[in-house]
């Protein structure tokens, strides 16, 4: 690297081998906060569609479901490749390289509009799969209506976390926060006007939806790419000059860790999807309980979730900066918040879960009570997998700071669906545990990738995850 270019970039903090426990405390709370926060109003944005779709009536919410359904796993798949961006420049912010953060941001939008390109093609044959499935015709051409427009927010909702990769690695998380709360904001406002014909508009219904959700990614994508190129701090990038000239290493690289992310992603949605098949298989009160304790635990999931993705960034700066005991430091300090968040969550799941499922479903209402019931049975349990679930999406995190994702994928899939699955059907079914049998499954497997990845990490220098930094021993205590 030359020295205009060390010189270029801002002066990173003192390395975390340096810096006491407390400060890395400080400093992964500071980075983490605000990402927690973003990815609870990320929920709020799909929780908003989905409120404005129940008010068209069942059929326009079911087939809104249908349609969520089908893109979500592909648009998560794409989400996790062009997430590569996060790890990759936070090393080169460890390591000072400013051209290799241009490139790799420049190549994270190659790739998210290249995987704009092949995911498309598949959501548009949305008819065809669920003909294939059997699903309601009615229903399947409405969530046709639906996908057909928001196909089109694929690209520049991929951009908007190529961009957060960028902002999170120089600990800009509280932009991150603003710009998305901004997203909650535009699309209320634009799902009321489109979908509902207010104030003149058309009444396009779930195509109003569709466009809301164009236009509010097209807007977060607007206000973060502005601010990126106007700020002091990140215009010296110039993430955009000479944006048409390829970088083929990066662009590489960017999926060979990216892809085992995604698959990662989709492995554990698809066991959560086929969990949701079993249920359905029991009954409708079972299923509406699943859906219920689900939820309860995804939103508690976004916790860990943000600390994840500071994580990645936290050991991704002190891999780049060849830093063995900052790696070891901002690892650790990650996993004790996150395990000290996710006790608060599994003791409140296992004392108040009745209390929290009453808030989705009427106790008053005699139908609601055998759901009800259910719900909380099945939040108890969920209450017992929260340390394993925020266990195993921080060491996944942490190792993706290591570029280190194509074992942890092989461990995930094979946990997932040669464990958790075959566990729940087994409780669920063969031993008659029913969805008490089908939420253990799910802890099972969720347990045995946690063990595996904690693992891992624990073992990164005997396994030669730090065989970069191993070629300088000097960075050893």
């Amino acid at each position: 690297m030359s020295d205009n270019v060390a010189s270029a970039m801002p002066a990173p903090p003192a390395p975390p081998s340096l810096r006491g426990w407390g400060a890395e405390f400080r400093s992964t709370f500071a980075l983490a906060w605000p990402l927690v926060i973003a990815q609870i109003a990320q929920n709020a944005l799909q929780a908003t569609d989905v409120i404005m779709m129940g008010w068209l009536g069942p059929e326009a919410l079911a087939a809104g479901t249908l349609a969520s359904s089908f893109i979500m796993p592909l648009f998560l798949f794409g989400v996790g490749v062009v997430g590569a961006v996060a790890p990759l420049t936070a090393q080169a912010r460890g390591a000072r390289d400013i051209k290799a953060i241009r490139r790799v941001v420049r190549q994270g939008f190659w790739a998210a509009i290249l995987l704009t390109l092949l995911l498309a093609p598949i959501i548009l044959q949305i008819r065809t799969v669920y003909g294939w499935l059997g699903q309601d015709a009615v229903l399947v051409a409405r969530a046709e209506e639906y996908v057909q427009l928001a196909v089109l927010m694929l690209a520049p909702a991929m951009g908007v976390i190529v961009l957060r990769s960028l902002l999170s690695t120089f600990d800009s998380t509280r932009v991150i926060l603003v710009i998305t709360v901004g997203g909650v904001i535009v699309n209320a406002v634009a799902n009321y006007l489109l979908m509902f014909g207010h104030f003149g508009l058309p009444r396009l219904e779930l195509r109003g939806a569709a466009i809301a959700t164009v236009l509010t990614n097209l807007f977060m994508l607007a206000v973060m790419l502005a601010y990126v190129l106007r700020h002091r701090r990140f215009k010296r990038f110039n993430i955009l000059i000479r944006f048409w000239k390829p970088d083929w290493p990066r662009f590489r690289e960017i999926f060979r860790i990216g892809t085992p992310i995604g698959l990662t992603v989709l492995a554990e949605v698809g066991l959560f999807a086929a969990a949701a098949i079993l249920m359905g298989r029991l009954g409708t009160d079972e299923l509406a309980a699943h859906a219920v304790a689900l939820q309860c635990a995804s939103l508690a999931f976004m916790v860990p979730l943000g600390l994840g993705i500071a994580a990645t960034v936290r050991v991704g700066i002190a891999y780049g900066r060849r830093d063995a005991e900052g790696i070891r430091k901002a690892g650790w300090t990650n996993f004790v918040l996150g395990m000290a968040f996710m006790s608060i969550s599994a003791l409140s799941f296992v004392l108040f879960g009745p209390a929290i499922v009453s808030v989705f479903l009427d106790p008053k209402l005699p139908e609601n009570q055998s759901a009800l019931v259910l719900a909380a049975t099945y939040l108890a349990i969920a209450g017992l997998f929260q340390l394993v679930d925020g266990a195993q999406v921080w060491a996944a995190h942490s190792l993706r700071g290591l570029s280190d994702t194509k074992v942890p994928m092989i461990m995930a899939i094979f946990g997932y669906w040669c464990v958790g699955l075959p566990v729940a059907w087994l409780m669920g079914f063969v031993l008659n545990l029913r969805g008490v049998g089908i939420w253990l499954g799910l802890a099972a497997g969720l347990a045995f990738v946690a063990v595996l990845l904690v693992g891992r990490f624990a073992m990164r220098e005997r396994l030669g995850l730090l065989q970069r930094i191993a070629q300088d021993p000097s960075t050893f205590n």
